[in-house]
């Protein structure tokens, strides 16, 4: 396994979840101690529930190695919030920010006494995330006075400028603190007694202590490039700043050599779960994509996802009337005109269908390429959602050759995993879809879906010898049903004409890319 391969596969989030768990009850010494991953949510912990919330790698900068060092450090420290606090607040407002951000520095202190060996991830922590903080000199007012004292806290220097009385105050608040640290740990005092002391530093200051602080993830972007010149700049800083020029080397620190063995072991574990069950797909002729070298990120359209779950969230919560032979109550109406089932019973609205979806690759649509999967993605993020069993496969020309690869396997749950699988496919090639139903059968027939839905440009090869493999899925009791994709409407009305003459048992087609999803779910809301 390469150096360059393990740097770049990102980890499965169960692994993540079994190992987090483990350091967390380690390092907290709480046994009680439980992980949970939420996307794109800062780090938190919830002390009076021993809960600490952590977003997937996805959340931070870098190489998926480099992710993995900065969640590793965020699971640390709220690991010694979980040990050493007593209480937490929210950074939404000036009084909780101030808070977090001396405890912060306080835990940070302490921990390092016990577990010496996180200084090194400590370091390249500050220096990496320092990359994304906001820049002070387009801040204004009070955010930037609040910001800039806990970046002066925290790291010992300010990222731009400060002149005159903002100076001084942050100067003077950040000594303040520090004298506040010092007495905290010399005299054993807790969460508490650094929380009455808070009105002083916002009093020199001079800020409100119920001022709302905008929130910046690591994802925001602004501040330095992420170039591993600027890394490296910024670790010999934080370097200089701790006084270990002596003790620390910046290329030791940049390689993370003490993490690297537990990733690798991490990725080989991750690699085994990700194949397991795919070698029967081999079987059938269908290939899985080796290379994970592009990042999945980029097919993640959050705002299609959000719109979407929040439009199906509604109808996954509602019930609907459907009549049958015994009920709630009786329809008068069905009653009079003697039907079978006169009573009317509330029913919960699931959806039990087994699906497959095949995407087509093929050269015609590279031009629209990373939309198309990114609706793709959106598509699948909402049947997990709605927890709708379904497995998904897309064909492509490789080397002359046609492939239809896995992208997720019927029997597992879909994970960003899977959209990486996607990530990897390149459109190429023809479109012979006949060729690829009839390597798909046997596989179809062992897995029984429902409904095989097939995304395409509904130009195939071979016109006749389509028509009569989706004869044979029928026959085999497969519902065959087809979302044609065009560049215009009018091109999309062709398609959709196309698909027509194919005999597909339903037909969809859209011209606007983000369309995809919902229109496919309207398929299963019946």
């Amino acid at each position: 396994m390469s150096f360059s391969y393990v740097q770049n596969f990102s980890l499965r989030n169960d692994i993540l979840i079994n190992l987090g768990t483990f350091l967390s009850r380690r390092w907290s010494g709480n046994k009680k101690a439980t992980i949970l991953l939420i996307e794109d949510k800062p780090p938190t912990t919830k002390l009076d529930k021993n809960t600490i919330t952590m977003p997937s790698l996805r959340y931070y900068n870098g190489t998926e190695f480099q992710k993995y060092r900065q969640w590793r450090v965020s699971l640390w420290y709220e690991s010694m919030r979980l040990a050493l606090s007593t209480k937490a607040l929210s950074n939404d407002h000036a009084f909780g920010f101030i808070l977090n951000s001396i405890e912060l520095k306080r835990i940070e202190i302490l921990g390092l006494r016990e577990w010496r060996g996180m200084e090194n991830e400590v370091i390249f922590n500050e220096g990496i995330s320092w990359l994304s903080r906001p820049l002070l000199n387009s801040l204004y007012g009070k955010h930037k006075i609040v910001e800039a004292f806990s970046q002066y806290l925290i790291t010992g220097y300010v990222k731009g400028e400060l002149f005159g009385s903002e100076s001084d105050r942050v100067q003077s608040a950040v000594n303040f603190a520090r004298e506040l640290i010092d007495e905290s740990i010399e005299e054993n005092h807790g969460t508490e007694w650094i929380e009455r002391q808070i009105p002083k530093i916002i009093k020199i200051l001079q800020i409100d202590s119920l001022f709302t602080i905008p929130i910046v993830t690591f994802k925001s972007k602004i501040g330095l490039s992420m170039t591993e010149t600027n890394l490296i700049k910024e670790i010999e800083s934080m370097i200089k700043i701790r006084n270990k020029e002596k003790e620390k080397s910046t290329n030791d620190i940049m390689a993370g050599t003490q993490i690297l063995r537990e990733y690798e072991s991490l990725v080989k574990e991750s690699k085994k779960i990700d194949k397991k069950g795919y070698s029967t797909m081999e079987q059938f002729g269908l290939e899985v994509p080796e290379s994970v070298d592009l990042d999945e990120s980029v097919i993640y359209d959050n705002d299609l996802i959000t719109k979407l779950k929040s439009v199906i969230r509604s109808w996954k919560r509602d019930w609907r009337e459907i009549h049958d032979i015994t009920g709630d109550e009786i329809d008068i109406e069905s009653v009079i005109d003697s039907q079978p089932k006169p009573f009317l019973t509330d029913f919960k609205n699931t959806i039990n269908t087994k699906i497959a979806l095949l995407l087509d690759h093929s050269s015609s649509i590279d031009d629209y390429e990373l939309e198309y999967k990114k609706a793709t993605v959106a598509l699948c993020e909402a049947l997990k959602f709605l927890d709708v069993k379904f497995s998904a496969y897309a064909f492509s020309t490789k080397n002359k050759k046609v492939t239809c690869w896995v992208i997720k396997h019927p029997d597992v749950k879909w994970t960003s995993i899977n959209a990486r699988n996607l990530v990897q496919i390149k459109a190429s090639g023809g479109t012979p879809l006949a060729e690829i139903y009839n390597l798909l059968l046997p596989l179809m027939k062992t897995y029984k879906p429902d409904i095989m839905i097939t995304l395409t440009d509904g130009e195939p090869s071979d016109y006749n010898a389509v028509r009569s493999t989706i004869k044979t899925y029928k026959m085999n009791g497969i519902h065959m049903v087809a979302v044609g994709v065009g560049k215009t409407v009018n091109n999309a009305i062709n398609i959709g004409l196309n698909l027509k003459y194919l005999e597909y048992e339903r037909i969809l087609v859209v011209s606007q890319l983000n369309e995809i999803p919902t229109r496919v779910l309207s398929l299963l809301q019946v």
